[in-house]
């Protein structure tokens, strides 16, 4: 279900035991690199038969790959000119060694002494190649002036394994960035590329393998990894031989005065995404809003009154063992009605669940809950939420998405989804999880709803949280991406993100 998805420290780790431990020379990991680049470059680009191609090389492995990437391009017949940021004399280990052997066969280079008007050749193609992964902190000035100048240009940008000024562990400009037309990484994509906010700088991102074995990768695992397009291959397949009681039956918990819709759109959700059952149980005054005249969706309407009370929370504390799954939250209220409910749910225990919208408000209310959650719990907040349970702000959470849904999931043990652009999903034992997907189309009202929905239709089905939590989010990314076919424009509304989910899975599993 997961590709790994390395910080620069740990490929950097990746090398090191690949070329010590295993005993892969690193001259042949560059002629790999330098190679898989080509070869992207010719799929991206096209036929470089006398086109100008500019080099500009760095002073490190990065600028080797560049080194390499020169000499086959002059064989294919390009015209091409590297620029080395250092001296000759200064370029050691493989970087110095392909330096070598481009020179021996008759590229032509020049030194990029540092200047602070940087002027480039005019060039078909550039190749960047200045900086790779290991950078860190903000640009020089002369490497910054040579970032701008590139951007200026208009050429075919193809940047060697990062975007040069690119932050390989958070995708942010350090301040500033290559805006490349397309970029190779070798090995696995690091965590920084694989973050929505790298894609202005990446333009066409591939991964090319180099040679590192898996055994390497499997002994050494990343903290991060990247939701893979195989993910909804885990969700099971349907048994001619299955029925509506043994598909998964979902309780839902939610809905106060003026909030009726959202536990009706996840309840919608819950059948779109497979399981055979969901109840609704929400304060009895409000019980036929919440059905909206959908005979598919059961209720359970508690007590008298359409505000939250002591009744009704003993009815449904007496009822929770009988489901496999629960969602609380959607539509639940503020009040303290809405609060004693979700601190008895927690008390008392439950099935696996899914804690949403306004059940994480009362985890921000009465932060002590936080230490009785369930092991089997998927928490969703958007950022807001998640700054009010953590203290925090919006900016802040959203600087450090990462570092913010790590520290919670290893703090409370839960499963947490940090829902935005790339949604992060955190992990219990510290891993991070990412989904590849930014979809506009689902930044509409009641898309959350949905989401929370499709997670416990998983978990009804006897789906791991982790799993749950994951797939959940990979399905209701791609049902965003598939309405902006119809939506381009989004104008999309949440039912019809539910209404998709079945037509994804015909599509990505027939």
């Amino acid at each position: 279900m997961f590709t790994p998805l390395p910080t620069p420290k740990e490929m950097s780790n990746w090398d090191k035991i690949t070329i010590n431990e295993i005993g892969i020379k690193g001259e042949i990991l560059m002629e790999n690199a330098g190679r898989e680049a080509v070869f992207t470059l010719l799929k991206g680009y096209g036929d470089v038969s006398g086109e100008t191609i500019l080099i500009i090389a760095g002073s490190g492995n990065n600028g080797g790959d560049g080194f390499v990437m020169g000499r086959m391009l002059a064989d294919l017949g390009a015209e091409v000119l590297i620029l080395h940021t250092a001296p000759k004399g200064d370029y050691k280990g493989d970087a110095g060694y392909h330096l070598k052997v481009a020179a021996r066969m008759g590229v032509n280079m020049k030194f990029f002494r540092p200047t602070e008007n940087v002027v480039l050749p005019e060039a078909d193609i550039i190749i960047d190649a200045l900086l790779g992964t290991g950078f860190s902190g903000e640009l020089k000035p002369f490497a910054k002036a040579i970032v701008e100048a590139v951007n200026e240009t208009d050429s075919f940008v193809f940047s060697v394994d990062i975007p040069s000024g690119l932050n390989g562990l958070t995708g942010y400009p350090q301040p500033v960035a290559v805006q490349a037309h397309m970029t190779v990484t070798f090995e696995e994509a690091k965590i920084g590329l694989a973050l929505p906010q790298a894609d202005a700088y990446t333009g066409t991102l591939v991964v090319a393998h180099i040679g590192i074995p898996n055994e390497v990768k499997y002994k050494h695992p990343a903290t991060h990894k990247l939701i893979s397009e195989n993910a909804l291959e885990y969700i099971p397949t349907p048994s001619p031989a299955m029925h509506k009681g043994n598909s998964g039956h979902v309780l839902l918990v939610g809905a106060s005065r003026g909030l009726t819709g959202a536990l009706h759109l996840a309840g919608i959700s819950v059948l779109r995404a497979g399981a055979g059952l969901v109840t609704m149980a929400c304060p009895e005054g409000l019980a036929s809003e919440v059905k909206g005249g959908k005979p598919e969706l059961m209720t359970m309407a508690l007590g008298s009154g359409d505000q939250w009370n002591d009744q009704m929370i003993g009815e449904l504390l007496a009822e929770l063992d009988k489901y496999d799954a629960l969602v609380i939250g959607p539509g639940l209220g503020r009040d303290k009605g809405a609060l004693d409910l979700v601190e008895a749910v927690v008390r008392n225990g439950y099935p696996p669940a899914v804690f949403d919208a306004d059940a994480l408000f009362a985890f921000a209310e009465r932060p002590h809950l936080l230490e009785l959650i369930d092991e089997n719990t998927i928490m969703t907040p958007h950022p807001g939420e998640m700054a009010r349970m953590v203290h925090s702000s919006i900016p802040e959470v959203e600087a450090d998405r990462i570092g913010t849904a790590r520290k919670f999931a290893t703090a409370t043990k839960t499963l947490l989804v940090l829902k935005g652009a790339g949604t992060i999903i955190g992990c219990p034992n510290g891993e991070i999880a990412v989904s590849p997907i930014s979809a506009p189309n689902l930044a509409a009202a009641g898309s959350g709803d949905i989401l929370a929905g499709m997670c416990g239709a998983l978990l009804a089905r006897g789906i791991h949280p982790m799993q749950s939590a994951c797939i959940g989010v990979y399905w209701h990314g791609l049902a965003g991406q598939y309405l902006s076919e119809k939506f381009p424009y989004r104008g999309n509304i949440a039912t019809e993100i539910a209404d998709m989910l079945p037509q994804v899975l015909k599509e990505e599993l027939c």
